[in-house]
């Protein structure tokens, strides 16, 4: 069954999550779409800790900061986000709707799509052994998407920052075995998460193993075993059936691009009074869209969720008419906050 709503977002960084509150101030619902585990977008996979000088208002606030603010503040309009999953299509319907599909099978329709992605999609960054396409989808895994799947698995992380951590930590109760590699003894995650893994390890619930994966080893997209090399550069093969590495992200654009949207150099132009691509009900805000004298600043992003939103509720609600309230002064927007 699809999921029906107002409005399908495509991007949950700092200009999607704005984009939620100034829709629900008029009474929209939305639907988020993230390839990534998390809300917050570059701003917390890229610099959670990187302070930030030039939101208005906040003289300094650091990525993680902003992303948490920006999640209270939507808090009154309970958003719907889908983590871990990728909008692989769009297609326009019978009755004027578009239908969202992700690469995990969620459909999400609405008269409304806003592409708020930033740069386009974070993809993982495959590591450099030969042969790994062949078991990619199998037994070879670069995000969790149902940890069930992971259930009674001989499981093999690798990399040292926050997700290797993370996903250490949560899919140790479930793996019939797991060992955590990276290539020093050193890791980027957040402290009380090194803390965990290491209380797992010395209690025997996870092995650490400082060293490299060389080369896989099964067949018919099955692993067996990796081969693992120290530090002091011998070798040795480790039996497992799930390898998942963490190797970091790059941007791409990904299947927008096939979206079928006016593009150009790999940003979809709009205009400057509704941020509205050139296909109608199709908008693009923050460091996705570009048109003349475009700044890729988060208050831009701002202030183009804004203006979107406004001409979003005359397609969502054609024969209702819009009245312009403030904030400060309309007791009806105060209750939908909660602050009346």
């Amino acid at each position: 069954m699809s999921i029906e709503t107002d409005v399908a977002i495509i991007g949950a960084g700092p200009i999607g999550l704005f984009a939620v509150f100034e829709l629900g101030l008029l009474d929209l619902k939305t639907h988020l779409v993230d390839i990534l585990d998390r809300p917050g977008g570059q701003c917390t996979e890229l610099y959670p800790e990187k302070p930030i000088y030039d939101v208005p208002g906040l003289p300094i606030v650091t990525g993680q900061e902003l992303t948490d603010r920006l999640l209270e503040q939507v808090k009154p309009f309970h958003p719907a986000f889908h983590f871990g999953e990728m909008a692989s299509g769009l297609e326009k319907l019978s009755d004027g709707r578009w239908k969202l599909t992700t690469d995990a099978g969620t459909e999400i329709v609405a008269p409304v799509v806003v592409v708020a992605a930033g740069g386009g999609s974070f993809v993982p960054k495959r590591p450099p052994i030969a042969g790994i396409e062949a078991y990619e989808g199998k037994s070879v895994h670069y995000a969790v998407r149902r940890m069930e799947q992971f259930r009674g698995k001989n499981i093999l992380i690798a990399g040292g920052g926050d997700s290797a951590l993370d996903w250490t930590i949560n899919l140790a109760p479930l793996a019939a075995k797991l060992t955590l590699v990276h290539h020093r003894d050193g890791f980027r995650a957040a402290q009380h998460s090194v803390n965990q893994m290491r209380e797992l390890a010395a209690h025997g619930r996870i092995n650490f193993e400082i060293a490299s994966v060389k080369a896989l080893h099964g067949a018919d997209g099955q692993l067996h075993s990796v081969t693992l090399s120290g530090a002091d550069k011998k070798e040795w093969e480790h039996l497992c059936d799930t390898f998942i590495p963490f190797f970091g992200l790059t941007m791409k654009l990904g299947p927008i691009a096939d979206f079928g949207l006016n593009l150009t150099e790999n940003l979809i132009a709009v205009d400057t009074a509704k941020f509205e691509s050139t296909t109608p009900g199709i908008f693009a805000i923050g460091d996705i869209n570009t048109y003349p004298g475009k700044l890729k600043l988060i208050l831009s992003g701002f202030h183009e969720a804004a203006l979107m939103a406004q001409a979003a509720f005359h397609i969502v609600k054609p024969n209702e008419k819009l009245r312009f309230q403030y904030t400060t002064s309309s007791s009806s927007l105060q209750k939908k906050l909660g602050v009346a």
